[in-house]
This record gives C-alpha cells, structure tokens and sequence, in this order.
C-alpha cells in the first residue's frame, strides 16, 4: 500500500494464499514501497504498499483462524492456513475478502470528467490459475448482479484504478434489485460519507455462507453456484470498518447483509452486527494487529 502522492487509492483484493502464489509476482511490480512512518496505521497493519485492484497479497487486515498449535497433527496439517483457503477458492471462485482504504482526498479527481465509468468493462482475471477462475459467461442469464465488492465508486482518483475495480475477481453474484443497487449501495455511499469523519477508513469486505434451520429442523448452509465455472452466489455480505479519528483513535463498524431484495427504508443501523460474530462466520479476523484496546466505539458505542 502507498501513501505517496501519486496513489491516494490502496486496495488490496485477497482470494487466498494459494492464488496469492501465482499473482503476486505480476502485481507487485506496480507496487512503490516507500518508509512507514512512525505513528502510522500502516505500521499496526503491516500492509503491503501498492495501488489498483486486484493486487493478490498477504495483509494482516483481515487473518485466517488457524487451530490451535496443540492439537492433533492429521499428517499433512491440511487445516493448514494456507490449504484452508486455497480449499475455499477452488470451491467458490469469488474473492474470500477484499481490503480498502479510502481517504477523502482520495475518492475523486480534480478533473471528474477524466474518470469515465462507462468506459470500464468487467473482464476476467487472468492472473487467477483458469481453473479458479470466473467468467462473464457464468454471469451471462443468472440473474444476478456482477456485484463489486471494492466499490467503483470509491476509486474515481483516476480511470486507470476504476478499471480494476472491474476484474471479475472482484465481483460475487448479487441480487441487483432492491440489494446490489439499492441497499447495499446506501452502505457502500455510507462508507464514503464516512471520509468525512475520520481521516483514514479502512473497509474489509466480503461474502458469508450462513446456516439456515429448514423444515426438518436442522441447519444447512446451502447456496446457489451460476455458469459453467459454479461461481457460488453468497447468502450474505459483510463490511468491516475501521475509522481513524484526528488524534489517532480507532472506532469500528461491522454489518451484515442478506442477498436478497431489502426494503430501502430500513436503517443501516439495523444490519449491524458483533465484529467477532463476521469473524466466527467468515473464518477470518479481522484487523487482528489492532488491539481491541486501541478502539475507542464499536458500532457507535464507547468501548
């Protein structure tokens, strides 16, 4: 990630270590490392510095939950961090979460007319192994939205950086009417608005699986899989927010939304949730080089 002049935009996209491998070397060309300075975010996350998106890495922005060293070793330790999510990749063929950190700054040009979303086409990933890949094609009669989860809208410093907001890894099958372009946009606009408030916003986005009890009683995580690739079509989205205040204080936002039509005059307050309920459900921790003492209001409530 950057703080140089030249790239007030920082995402990072990660989809697993396993595809982190194949990508990284192509991506991290584009990087400019510069020294952290002291006091700064960047050193409590330790992330890579580099602009655009998709950019495969490892940050510590969002960490997978990994057993307990003293439990029994099944051989090869495939519960191994990085066999868990390359496991999980292979299987859903959208990114496990995305990472962004917006500034105010940072979100338009100077010169808005050089920014053009019509020009951006969404396109494949070809940095991802074709095995692991999504296409157009299995978005093609679905009836769902090619869904960002780095919001376009959140990169309009310049066309280049909104373009790759438009790699399909990027993208997870969403209800568009009354979600994708309607609720989950207010959020997404809330998220922006928040730049406002807090010097820094950093956002970890990304999709849930979640059980469901059915007629029998019991629970069962089914979801819906589109196109010849089985791109999986998530039960919900997660957004977690983490604001950092003018005297360097954190606050932190978690929300959970369901894929599925939302009346748009209910409150985003309403899909807040515990920040560790989204780490129980995605398998991940988030923000885990932060100290939970180090923050100052979770979900608006004083810690």
């Amino acid at each position: 990630m950057t703080k140089a002049i030249d790239f007030t935009l920082k995402i990072s996209a990660v989809v697993g270590t396993s595809l982190a491998s194949w990508c990284a070397g192509q991506y991290y060309e584009r990087c400019q490392q510069v020294k952290d300075e002291k006091n700064n975010i960047y050193n409590i996350f330790n992330l890579k510095r580099m602009p655009g998106l998709p950019i495969f890495g490892t940050v510590s922005a969002a960490s997978p939950i990994v057993p307990n060293d003293n439990q029994i070793d099944m051989g090869n330790k495939l519960s191994s961090t990085t066999s868990r999510i390359s496991q999980i990749m292979k299987r859903n063929r959208i990114a496990h979460w995305v990472f962004e950190h917006l500034t105010r700054d940072g979100l338009y040009s100077e010169n808005k007319s050089k920014v053009d979303r019509s020009k951006c086409e969404f396109k494949p990933d070809e940095s991802i192994h074709p095995y692991f890949r999504s296409l157009n094609s299995d978005y093609k009669g679905s009836g769902f939205d090619r869904g960002h989860l780095a919001a376009a809208g959140n990169h309009k410093l310049c066309q280049n950086h909104m373009e790759q907001t438009f790699f399909l890894s990027n993208m997870a099958p969403q209800v568009g009417v009354g979600f994708n372009r309607d609720s989950w946009n207010r959020l997404e606009k809330y998220v922006r608005k928040l730049t406002k408030v807090y010097t820094d916003v950093y956002v970890c986005t990304g999709p849930l699986y979640l059980p469901k009890k059915e007629g029998d009683g019991k629970k069962y995580v089914r979801y819906q899989v589109i196109g010849a690739n089985h791109v999986a079509v998530p039960t919900h989205f997660y957004k977690v927010i983490v604001g950092q205040t003018n005297d360097l204080k954190f606050e932190m936002e978690a929300y959970v939304m369901p894929n599925g039509p939302i009346d748009d005059n209910t409150p985003l307050t309403s899909f807040q949730v515990p920040p560790e309920s989204v780490e129980r459900a995605a398998g991940l921790l988030f923000f885990d080089k932060l100290s939970r003492d180090k923050l100052t209001k979770i979900n608006g409530k004083k810690v």
